[in-house]
C-alpha cells in the first residue's frame, strides 16, 4: 500500500529517516516496522512560528517496497539525415528546450542566437561591470542562456497548467543540475552552476543532429510571394535559413524584433507590464524577520537566506516584489550603452550579505498613449526605452545607477550618503521621484508603507532603491491562434513565450516551448517539408 502524507518535524530532525519513519507512523496511527519506505515528494520551509519546522509530502510505502523512482529523461535517438527542420529564434530557455522537444519527435532544430556561446558570454560580462560598456549582443540578456543565464536561475513558477513543470526540473537534473530542485518548493539553480547545464543541453541538441548558431542575428523574414506563409529567415551576416516552421523565441529585450514586425506589418499588441526599481537590504534584515531571529544573531546553518514574496493592488493597479534575489547581488541588465536597467541574480549557495528584488508597479497600456499615434503597438516599447535612458542620465554616465534610501525616497530629498550596494558600476545619490513616472513613485511610495507592516524595516534607513528596473516582462504580445500556436496573419510563424508575451520565468517559457516545438514539429511533418 502506498499513501501520500504531510510529516512536519523540526528543522534538526526533518533529515533523518528514523524520525521520518516515525512520524510518519503516528500519523498513520500503525506500528514504525510497518513502514517499509519513504520518498520526500515536495519539502519546504514553515517559518510561521518560532520553532521553524521542515514540511515534507511524502509518499510512503506499508508493508511493500517503495517503487524505483521514475528514470530521468534520455537523450533523444540521433536524427537520420535529411530530417524536416524547424527554425528557432533564440538560445534562452524557450529555444533550448524547445530543440529537446523537436528532436523527440524526429524534426531537427536550427537553433539561431544573435550572441555568443554561454562560456563566450561570460568575458563580456566584465566590461559591463567594471568598465560599464555593453556589448549589444553579448550581455545579461542576449547569448546562449537567455536573461536567465545569470539572474539566479530561478525554478519556481505558477503556471503548473501550461504543461509539465515536473518534465521541465527532470531534463535540467539529466543534464547536470541538482536532484534537489526536483522536491524543492523554491528550487532554484544559481548562476554559477547554470551555464554548465546549459552546454550541456547544446551538446545534446548537436549530438542527436541539431544545429546552434552563435552570431546569427535574424534582420529579415522570407515569406511566399503571397505574403502569407513564413519560408524561413536571413541573418544579418547574409545566410539565409528556410525550413516550413519558424518558432520565435526571442525573449523580452529584443526590441529590433519588434521593429521588424512592424516593417513587415505583422499584427502586434501592446499589454501590461510593470516597471520601478531594485530594494536592497542587508540579508540579516530579511533573515531576522522571517526567521524570527534578534539582529546579528547568526542564521541557523539549516536554513537557507530567506526570502520574501509581497504583493499588493493599490488602486487598481499592482504593486509586488519580482525576482526576489536572496544573498544576490544587482547587476546591469542594460543591451545598449544609452540606457541603465538593473536585474538581480545570486549563486547557488546565496552567501551574499545583501538581498534585493525587484519592487515594480504595473503599467497599463494606457499609460503609454503618448506614443501611441506615432510608435502604434510599440509605445510600452518607446515609454520603457524612455525611462531607460533617463535613468542613464541621472546615473552620470557607464552603467552607473540612481538610487536613494527607502526612507529618504518617502520623504521626497536625496541621500546626503548611501550604505553599501551590490551594484558594481557603482550608485549615484538621486531622487527618484524626479526619474520615475507619478503614478509609478505614488504606488511605490504606497507599497513601502504597506510592506513595512510585513518586513519591519522594508521601508527604513536601511532599505536602497536602485533605478530602474524595467524589464520584467514584454510590453507587446505578438498574437498567435489559440490551437495552432500561429501568428493569425502568418502560416508558418510561432510567437512563443516571454518576448512573444506568453512566458514570465525560466520555467514556464520553457514549457510554452515544448508547446510550439509540438505543433510546429506536427507541421513539418505533416507537410513533408524537409531541408
Amino acid at each position: 500500500m502506498l499513501r501520500e502524507i504531510d510529516i512536519r518535524l523540526p528543522l534538526r530532525e526533518s533529515g533523518e529517516e528514523v524520525a521520518r519513519r516515525r512520524e510518519a507512523a503516528r500519523l498513520l496511527r500503525m506500528v514504525p516496522r510497518r513502514i517499509c519506505g519513504i520518498r520526500v515528494l515536495k519539502e519546504s520551509i514553515d517559518a510561521r512560528q518560532r520553532r521553524i519546522c521542515k514540511q515534507l509530502h511524502c509518499l510512503v510505502a506499508v508493508d511493500e517496497p517503495l517503487p524505483a523512482p521514475e528514470p530521468l529523461p534520455e537523450p533523444p535517438h540521433k536524427l537520420p539525415g535529411g530530417a524536416a527542420r524547424v527554425i528557432i529564434v533564440g538560445c534562452g530557455p524557450a529555444g533550448l528546450f524547445a530543440a529537446l522537444r523537436c528532436l523527440e519527435l524526429g524534426v531537427c532544430p536550427v537553433v539561431l542566437e544573435r550572441g555568443k556561446d554561454v562560456t563566450a558570454r561570460r568575458f563580456d560580462l566584465k566590461p559591463i561591470n567594471c568598465l560599464g560598456r555593453v556589448e549589444s549582443d553579448s550581455n545579461y540578456c542576449f547569448g546562449e542562456g537567455g536573461a536567465g543565464a545569470f539572474s539566479d536561475g530561478k525554478l519556481y513558477t505558477r503556471a503548473t497548467k501550461r504543461g509539465s513543470v515536473a518534465e521541465i526540473y527532470r531534463l535540467f537534473v539529466a543534464h547536470g543540475a541538482s536532484p534537489s530542485i526536483l522536491t524543492d518548493a523554491h528550487p532554484h539553480i544559481g548562476s554559477d552552476k547554470l551555464p554548465r547545464i546549459i552546454r550541456s543541453i547544446r551538446e545534446t541538441i548537436i549530438n542527436c543532429g541539431g544545429e546552434v548558431h552563435f552570431g546569427a542575428r535574424v534582420d529579415r523574414l522570407l515569406r511566399s510571394v503571397d505574403g502569407r506563409r513564413l519560408l524561413g529567415v536571413g541573418t544579418a551576416d547574409g545566410r539565409e535559413w528556410q525550413a516550413g516552421a519558424v518558432i520565435l523565441a526571442t525573449g523580452h529585450s529584443a526590441r529590433d524584433i519588434y521593429h521588424l514586425l512592424t516593417r513587415e506589418g505583422i499584427m502586434m499588441e501592446r499589454k501590461t507590464f510593470a516597471v520601478g526599481v531594485r530594494i536592497e537590504h542587508p540579508q540579516e534584515l530579511i533573515d531576522a524577520v522571517q526567521y524570527h531571529l534578534h539582529r546579528g544573531e547568526v542564521r541557523p546553518p539549516e536554513l537557507p537566506a530567506a526570502s520574501y514574496n509581497l504583493s499588493a493592488t493599490i488602486r487598481g493597479r499592482g504593486v509586488h516584489s519580482f525576482c526576489m534575489c536572496p544573498g544576490g547581488f544587482i547587476v546591469p541588465a542594460a543591451t545598449s550603452n544609452d540606457e541603465v536597467v538593473v536585474n538581480g541574480m545570486s549563486l547557488s549557495r546565496r552567501n551574499s550579505p545583501l538581498a534585493n528584488s525587484g519592487f515594480v508597479v504595473s503599467v497599463f497600456p494606457e499609460d503609454t498613449d503618448e506614443f501611441l499615434a506615432e510608435h502604434g503597438a510599440l509605445s510600452g516599447v518607446v515609454w520603457q526605452k524612455r525611462l531607460e535612458q533617463q535613468t542613464a542620465v541621472a546615473g552620470g554616465g557607464q552603467l552607473r545607477a540612481p538610487a536613494q534610501i527607502a526612507a529618504d525616497f518617502l520623504r521626497g530629498r536625496v541621500s546626503g550618503s548611501l550604505p553599501r550596494c551590490g551594484y558594481r558600476p557603482g550608485i549615484t545619490p538621486w531622487n527618484l521621484r524626479e526619474l520615475l513616472p507619478s503614478f509609478v513613485t505614488q504606488h511605490l511610495a504606497e507599497g513601502l508603507r504597506l510592506f513595512e507592516r510585513n518586513i519591519p524595516g522594508f521601508s527604513g534607513s536601511e532599505a536602497l532603491l536602485i533605478g530602474s528596473e524595467t524589464r520584467t516582462s514584454s510590453p507587446v504580445r505578438i498574437p498567435r491562434d489559440a490551437s495552432t500556436l500561429q501568428h493569425p496573419d502568418l502560416e508558418g510563424l510561432f510567437p512563443c513565450a516571454e518576448g512573444a508575451g506568453y512566458a514570465g520565468g525560466i520555467v514556464s517559457a520553457a514549457i510554452d516551448g515544448r508547446r510550439c516545438a509540438e505543433v510546429a514539429a506536427y507541421r513539418v511533418l505533416r507537410g513533408g517539408l524537409t531541408a
